[in-house]
This record gives C-alpha cells, sequence and structure tokens, in this order.
C-alpha cells in the first residue's frame, strides 16, 4: 500500500527524534496542504473557466488531506502535539485565505467572511486561554459540520462558472450561508462551555 511504503521512507530518514516529531508523514501532509495556499493567490488574476476548475480541484485535494493526515497519524499511532497544532492552523489558513481572495472578484459577499474570520479568531483566542488555565474544551459536531459546509461552499465559489448545467456559484453562495449559521452557532456553543468550565 502506497501509504505503508510512505511511512516505511520516513522511518528510513536519518533525522533525529526531535525533528521527527516535527517531520513525520502526517505532518509533512499537513505541510503539502498548506502549500496550496500561494496557489489560490492566482484567484487575483480574475481567471476563466478552465483555471478556476483547476484551482477548484486543487483546493479539493488539499481538504482531503486533512482526512489522509488524521487517518495516518491514528493508524501509526504518531499523535504529536505539533501535528495537533499544525492541523486545525493549515485548514483555517486554506479556507480563510481562499475566501478572502474570493471577495474582491464578487464570488463572496466580504460580511459573510468577516463574520466568519472573527468567529475564528474569537474561538482560537479561548482555546488559547483555556489551554493556558488547564481547561479542556472539545470540540463539537456543530463545528465539524461547519468545517464540511465551508469546504463545499467554497470549493463550488471556487468553480463559479456553470459547468454541466450546474450554477455552482448560486449553489456556493447557499452552502455559505447554511455554513454561516452553523458557524455562529458552533462559535456560541464553545463560548457557552467555557463559561461553564470556567464560572461554573
Amino acid at each position: 500500500m502506497m501509504i505503508d511504503l510512505l511511512k516505511r521512507s520516513f522511518d528510513r530518514l536519518p533525522i533525529s527524534s526531535r525533528k521527527r516529531e516535527i517531520f513525520n508523514l502526517p505532518n509533512c501532509i499537513t505541510m503539502l496542504r498548506v502549500g496550496v495556499i500561494p496557489i489560490l493567490f492566482l484567484l487575483l488574476l480574475d481567471p476563466g473557466r478552465t483555471l478556476s476548475l483547476v484551482i477548484a480541484v486543487l483546493f479539493i485535494l488539499a481538504a482531503l488531506t486533512d482526512l489522509l493526515d488524521g487517518y495516518v497519524a491514528r493508524r501509526y499511532n504518531i499523535v504529536t502535539k505539533m501535528g495537533k497544532l499544525m492541523d486545525p492552523i493549515a485548514d483555517k489558513l486554506i479556507l480563510s485565505t481562499a475566501m478572502i481572495l474570493l471577495i474582491p472578484l464578487d464570488r463572496i459577499p466580504a460580511w459573510i467572511v468577516a463574520i466568519i474570520v472573527a468567529r475564528d479568531v474569537l474561538v482560537d483566542g479561548i482555546r488559547s486561554f483555556s489551554s493556558a488555565e488547564g481547561l479542556i474544551i472539545a470540540a463539537g459536531r456543530t463545528g465539524k459540520l461547519k468545517t464540511l459546509c465551508q469546504v463545499i461552499g467554497v470549493s463550488a465559489l471556487l468553480v463559479h462558472y456553470p459547468l454541466l448545467g450546474i450554477n455552482f456559484q448560486m449553489i456556493g453562495i447557499l452552502v455559505m450561508y447554511v455554513a454561516l449559521v452553523l458557524t455562529i452557532w458552533s462559535g456560541a456553543e464553545y463560548v457557552l462551555k467555557f463559561h461553564r468550565q470556567a464560572f461554573g
């Protein structure tokens, strides 16, 4: 199996245990996902139908690697603190970058992006404070569903142009409105969980 082969190849690399914690297979997959971000800047060129489709496919593949690195980490028991830190950061970087770059193309309203980014900043701030105070606030299903809707919505907006009789722009906007509701909902859930744990 390809994943087994890659894992054996990484294990043979002559690197220290400290570096191995950082440069293991799941973390390298995560770094590869971040590598898609510069490609997203091609959106600033106001791409046509073909380039929009190419960018959308690369974005979707990057999103799928999020499932892959988690699977590899669990299967080979190489879950690390670095991986736990990098994985959500990579997801938010890709999604936020894509949404922001879609604004000047009039493919997504700026206020939707502002609310989503503000929610993420708020939750990340609460998560950092909670960690420092020794509080553990588990992510809920709403948050995961929110991320899924964001990925689907942004993917459709990246395609943008009608394809096979499908209006991807309209589908993308509709899904992003659903994602917006879930974003606010999951953010409120997180704040309430924090309030209960911090203040009883």
